[in-house]
């Protein structure tokens, strides 16, 4: 009998029975007056009038109409950059201990967020509640008992002026609670090799030594992880290896356009619980095994506002204009696509994390990530979100019996008519011609997407679809990355970084 992982489940399961039902409206309210209070004696709350706002008689109406929206560009060139010249108390007290190293979307250079003590204790936190949220899963009680494998970036963390940078997901696991080592796989050791490559051959040579029960990491490398495993051990799936693999977290990227080249590497279904890990912070996680949706952590150092999903809000660069609308928790609406803006304990301010976002259930604070602003396209008024693109290719995998786990697009003229057209690279293995499937993709589109339809019959002239092996989206992650690290897939590109794309491409065949 698995007596240890009878108790924890049994404390887990009584933890959730004593916790008060939480009311996320009231906790929203408190997280902003902690935020205020706390960073009140900051530069950042000084020049923006902290002390004002929490004495006003609505402190979250003031405060929107008083702090400006930034970006990363915006807020590390007026504020952050100051931490970098040894600053003290510029947008939060004192100095971070960390920054977050963040390809992001686009540029060439890494984000470097701040990451404070707050919010190391807050993702902390916020990982607890995730694991107690497990009671409402069915899972066996030697589930808990077993190994989990976290396959995130290096934690081999560099030292700058005074502080250590690395990944989020690098910055977290070098924290790791002492009670769970024990559970964590690769093990420190592992964990801190650099090269990618490396990390996960020295994973699949010890592999059959661990008794894995979970695996957590983005899906396109939990995948090529799981390949190289079952690679080295000849075998047929990863089951034969980890039997009693029973719980996926995914996190990072929407895990649906994976799901079914992640089913191929399987022995057996698994519970895929999603994960909302950013590296401004932990913003949600499945709490529910009847939904895919994720809970917003509305009581833990993060304070959310949302503006409406619409094109003439969003700037060229994927900036929001200051004069678009905002909302707090309190009204937004079901099924409704938001821009999501977050201010937190790492000190950032009315900050555009990127994403949009959808609530499915507003009483649970429950939603799902639609997309993100700079993967909007909208060059011919098509108004294309990535739910959206992500929907129409999930649909060619049922149509051919394919599988696309990657794809990219752009729009750009075509210089043989000097028309627009959308230019798909679709990573899959097909005997599907790319005709076929363009003329599958624009139909899907047309009928999910009335601008998308308007579009195609004015300025839109067509769709043009290129099939590539999926482990070129990999190879070019990892070129643009320098290290073996986790770097987002840009889903929609402009011009000049698609021509770079299709350079990469190019000269990948021809090695």
């Amino acid at each position: 009998m698995a007596i240890l992982g009878a108790l924890i489940k049994g404390i887990i399961d009584i933890s959730d029975k004593v916790i008060p039902e939480s009311n996320p409206i009231e906790e929203q309210q408190e997280v902003l007056e902690k935020l205020l209070k706390k960073a009140k004696n900051t530069q950042f709350g000084k020049y923006y009038g902290f002390e004002a706002i929490l004495e006003s008689e609505n402190p979250g109406k003031t405060f929107a109409e008083e702090v400006p929206f930034f970006d990363y560009n915006s807020i590390n060139e007026e504020w952050w950059s100051k931490m970098h010249e040894g600053e003290e108390d510029v947008t939060w007290p004192g100095l971070p201990h960390y920054f977050a190293l963040s390809s992001g979307t686009t540029g060439k250079s890494s984000k470097r967020i701040p990451v404070t003590d707050e919010m190391i204790d807050a993702i902390r936190t916020a990982g607890i509640k995730q694991v107690g949220a497990l009671a409402h899963f069915d899972l066996e009680a030697d589930f808990f008992e077993k190994e989990i494998m976290m396959l995130g970036s290096s934690t081999d963390l560099q030292k700058r002026d005074g502080h250590e940078e690395g990944e989020i997901s690098g910055i977290s696991a070098s924290n790791i609670p002492f009670w769970f080592r024990g559970y964590y796989k690769p093990g420190e050791d592992i964990a801190k090799i650099e090269d990618w490559d490396e990390r996960v051959q020295h994973i699949a040579e010890k592999a059959e030594e661990w008794d894995i029960g979970a695996l957590s990491g983005i899906p396109s490398w939990i995948e090529l992880m799981l390949e190289k495993v079952i690679e080295h051990h000849n075998l047929k799936n990863i089951h034969e290896i980890w039997p009693n693999l029973q719980v996926y977290t995914s996190g990072g990227v929407a895990f649906q356009p994976y799901e079914k080249s992640f089913n191929a590497l399987l022995g057996k279904p698994i519970t895929v619980i999603d994960t909302y890990l950013a590296s401004e912070g932990f913003i949600a996680f499945q709490a529910r095994p009847e939904t895919d949706a994720m809970k917003l952590v509305t009581d833990n150092g993060i304070y959310f506002e949302f503006v409406p999903m619409n094109p003439d809000y969003i700037n060229e660069d994927g900036s929001i204009v200051q004069d678009a609308p905002v909302i707090g928790l309190a009204d937004v609406e079901e099924d409704k696509d938001y821009i999501l803006i977050i201010s937190t304990v790492s000190g950032a301010w009315r900050y555009l994390i990127g994403d949009t976002i959808a609530f499915t259930d507003k009483a649970r604070a429950e939603i799902k990530i639609t997309g993100r602003t700079k993967f909007f396209l909208n060059t011919v008024g098509s108004q294309l979100s990535v739910n959206k693109m992500e929907a129409a290719v999930q649909e060619l995998e049922e149509q051919f019996d394919i599988k696309i786990p990657e794809f990219t697009i752009a729009a750009k003229r075509n210089p043989e008519d000097d028309e627009f057209y959308h230019y798909w690279y679709l990573g899959t293995e097909t005997s599907a011609s790319n005709e076929e499937l363009a003329d599958a993709l624009d139909k899907s589109l047309q009928e999910a997407n009335k601008n998308y339809g308007v579009a195609r019959s004015k300025a839109l002239k067509g769709v043009i679809v290129n099939t590539v092996k999926p482990e070129i989206f990999y190879e070019w992650s990892g070129a643009n990355k320098k290290k073996g690290g986790q770097v987002k897939m840009e889903k929609v590109m402009n011009e000049e970084k698609f021509a770079e794309w299709e350079a990469f491409v190019k000269e990948y065949a021809g090695s």
